[in-house]
């Protein structure tokens, strides 16, 4: 699934220090300073497939914004006024249905520019001109579908969406890899290619070569600290999600934070977040590093609500986690978890469990729809498993946290995330049934699982009207204190798929709501304090930065959520403090 977008709270390059910042003071006078369009389709590229999620953070340097589109779109603009100083085309595939058509963005090192496509992928550009590099690959490219221990069986099963980590001289790039199509999908390898020729440098296998079944992939964002020179590899679940019979035991390395020595891969510790995952658990936040209190720590969460607070040297939990009994399984074949792993701070950010008072409903007749359901369900807490009856899972599969990831207040020592509440329904269906399920319920996503006993349909927990079966709000803004574990405060989002980014003056700025508007909140209190007007809603992290002429400035993708309340585009909204 999917990958990640750039985690940096503010650039300043060349910036003159007596230039105006954002603050909780002026961002009121906040406006657009430029849009620039990528002129990119929004349209499907093969019938029934999804449409392209342009939800790229772009990377600043020396004056320019370079940025990135699902479609291979590739531009480098002017900093400070958008204009396009180069484009390429990168080419992707169109004939296809790409499991997760997004792209959040590229890395630089140096001169060069290096990109990972949803057609699996990794190019890399010479920044000045937007040339192909010589030296690199082949004809500056290489394809990662090439060399995995199981490779893709489809075009569009296996790509990258994040951007690629830089590590000195090395590029490390994860992937994205369909969830669900059947028990043993395209394989899950991170891999370090020489930032100079491409040429392969090492590989980590999250699972093991004799392990019957794929993914445990790291789609969202790798990061490094290049200090102790780790790499810190978040990872997904082994396939399918939600059927684990052919994968006994716990399944390490999936659903971890794996850190590994950025110079070799070798493994120097792990810390799994999720033994056995039947829930699309994966490990879906960017690893933060921040200073703790007594020494580097890493932040890293998941869509079940959870975060955990480590050692960022030896993966030790800053604060205690519990090992808490799990329900089983009543599904023959399957064996789940006994236990799952539990922080005492911070408590979940999200609720964990559905009771029939939790029960809510727009209208009378919905509130009724909603308890009928209810009543028909398996519905034991968080890490409930799935069933053939259907299960309440809670969170459901976007979250908890999800790829958006943290942002990092250095003034108030926050950890800000955005999470959502929708629970949602997962069924297990005998192999004979999947044909029947998919034609009485289109509205479910329905997958084959091929090769286990049960395909699956997972639907959120809503009305017959469509509308959440919860009551508001659906998606929360959540801060932490980084040095109690306590929550500092929760601001209200609405649903939402995107990130935040921090101002060291006490701001923290966030789209990813349904609505279009680019928000600013006081990291202080949380009391949002700003809204700017967009095209459509911002699915992506803001960046922001302070152009060579020492003007800051902040730029969000506004590529929509595809949903009828907030169409696609392809803008990139740029914001600077009017004069």
């Amino acid at each position: 699934m999917k990958a990640l977008p750039i985690l940096m709270t503010l650039i300043v390059c060349g910036a003159d220090a007596s230039t105006e910042r954002v603050a909780p003071a002026n961002v009121g006078r906040l406006e657009v300073a430029w849009v620039y369009d990528t002129g990119d389709s929004t349209a499907a590229l093969s019938p029934g497939a999804d449409r392209p999620a342009f939800e790229a953070t772009p990377v600043y340097a020396d004056g320019a914004l370079y940025l990135s589109t699902p479609l291979g779109t590739v531009a480098a603009l002017d900093a400070e006024t958008g204009r396009q100083l180069w484009k390429v085309d990168l080419q992707i595939r169109r004939e296809t249905d790409y499991s997760d058509f997004a792209n959040r963005g590229p890395a630089i090192r140096g001169t060069r520019l290096y990109v990972g496509t949803v057609d699996g992928r990794l190019v890399c550009i010479e920044r000045a001109t937007g040339r192909r590099c010589a030296s690199f690959g082949d004809h500056g490219q290489i394809d990662l579908t090439r060399g995995l221990r199981h490779p893709p069986e489809w075009h569009g099963e296996y790509g990258v969406t994040s951007a690629p980590a830089i590590f000195r001289d090395l590029v490390i790039v994860g992937a994205s890899v369909a969830d669900n199509g059947r028990a043993r999908m395209a394989s899950g390898e991170v891999r370090a290619f020489d930032a100079e020729t491409g040429a392969l440098r090492w590989t980590v296998h999250p699972l093991p070569a004799e392990a019957q079944a794929g993914g445990a992939n790291a789609w969202s964002r790798i990061v490094v600290d290049d200090a102790s020179g780790l790499a810190y590899l978040p990872t997904g679940s082994a396939s399918p999600d939600y059927f684990g019979g052919l994968r006994p035991g716990d399944n390490l390395y999936a659903n971890s934070l794996l850190a590994v020595n950025a110079r070799t891969g070798e493994r120097v510790w792990h810390f799994q977040l999720v033994h056995h995952d039947l829930w699309d658990y994966d490990t879906t936040t960017p690893p933060l590093l921040y200073p703790g209190r007594d020494g580097p720590a890493v932040a890293v969460g998941n869509k079940s609500g959870h975060v955990f607070l480590l050692n960022r040297l030896t993966g030790t939990p800053l604060f205690p986690v519990v090992e808490k009994p799990a329900p089983g399984s009543d599904v023959p074949g399957e064996h789940a978890a006994p236990t799952q792993p539990f922080p005492t701070k911070p408590t979940s950010l999200v609720p964990q469990r559905v009771a029939a008072e939790d029960l809510w409903g727009e209208t009378p007749e919905d509130l009724e729809s909603c308890r009928r359901t209810f009543r028909s369900l398996r519905n034991e807490g968080v890490f409930t498993p799935p069933s053939l009856a259907g299960s309440i899972h809670v969170p459901g599969n976007v979250g908890g946290l999800h790829w958006g990831g943290f942002a990092w207040d250095s003034t108030q020592r926050l950890l800000i995330a955005p999470v959502n509440r929708l629970p949602a329904i997962i069924r297990l269906i005998p192999r004979a049934g999947f044909d029947e399920a998919q034609r009485n319920f289109p509205a479910r996503e329905t997958t084959e699982q091929d090769g286990t006993p049960f395909a699956m349909s997972r639907e959120f927990f809503r009305a017959a009207s469509g509308k959440p079966c919860i009551a508001p709000p659906w998606g929360e803004l959540v801060a932490i204190s980084a040095d109690t574990g306590d929550i500092a405060w929760r601001a209200p989002l609405g649903l939402n798929l995107g990130g935040p980014a921090a101002t060291d003056t006490g701001l923290v700025f966030i789209g990813a709501s349904l609505e279009p508007y680019l928000r600013a909140f006081e990291t202080r209190t949380g009391k949002e304090l700003w809204k700017g007007q967009l095209p459509t809603s911002a699915r992506a992290t803001p960046l922001i930065y302070v152009t060579e002429r020492g003007k800051q400035m902040i730029a969000i993708a506004a590529g929509g959520h595809d949903v009828p309340q907030s169409k696609l585009d392809t803008k990139l909204v740029v914001f600077a403090l009017r004069d």
